[in-house]
């Protein structure tokens, strides 16, 4: 695979890619694969954190990288003077035509039990129903300059 100097050296929200810029990435691509899925009766989406984004998490901006990915920025096109209003005015996520609320504080969840299998930067996303049923789930891993990979990629590589 061909990388360019642009994607390897990269500017990001906190100091370390694998931490801010993966997490971000991967939340936003959570709400991507959404898009074909009926959410229509969704309530509440979480992150759980795993391995060494929950023992980092607050102190590299892991948190903040998923709330900003949950609010439709990417680090390539994120205005950094913008990250403490966006991450403050933050408390609903859009679902096609609605949304649902979301509240940091207990939507994003750090789980200091052990890593998953399959990387130390772990984080899972699920979206549920009212009862609590899930609707949606995937796990990424951040695995290095903003890159991340699903469970299923990570088999198949």
């Amino acid at each position: 695979m061909f990388l360019s100097v642009f994607e390897i050296f990269k500017i990001g929200i906190g100091p370390s890619s694998s931490h801010t810029m993966g997490p971000m990435v991967a939340a936003a691509r959570f709400l991507k694969s959404l898009g074909a899925k009926p959410t229509n009766s969704a309530a509440r989406l979480t992150a759980t954190l795993h391995g060494s984004l929950v023992f980092t998490g607050k102190g590299h901006g892991t948190d903040k990288a998923i709330i900003l990915g949950l609010a439709g920025e990417s680090p390539e096109l994120l205005d950094p003077v913008q990250v403490d209003q966006i991450v403050a005015q933050m408390n609903a996520i859009v679902l096609g035509q609605r949304s649902i609320r979301f509240d940091p504080a207990g939507d994003i969840i750090f789980d200091f039990g052990p890593a998953l299998v399959g990387h130390a930067n772990g984080v899972v996303f699920r979206l549920t129903d009212i009862h609590g049923d899930i609707i949606a789930r995937e796990t990424y891993f951040s695995v290095g300059g903003g890159f991340v990979q699903t469970a299923a990629e990570r088999e198949q590589a």
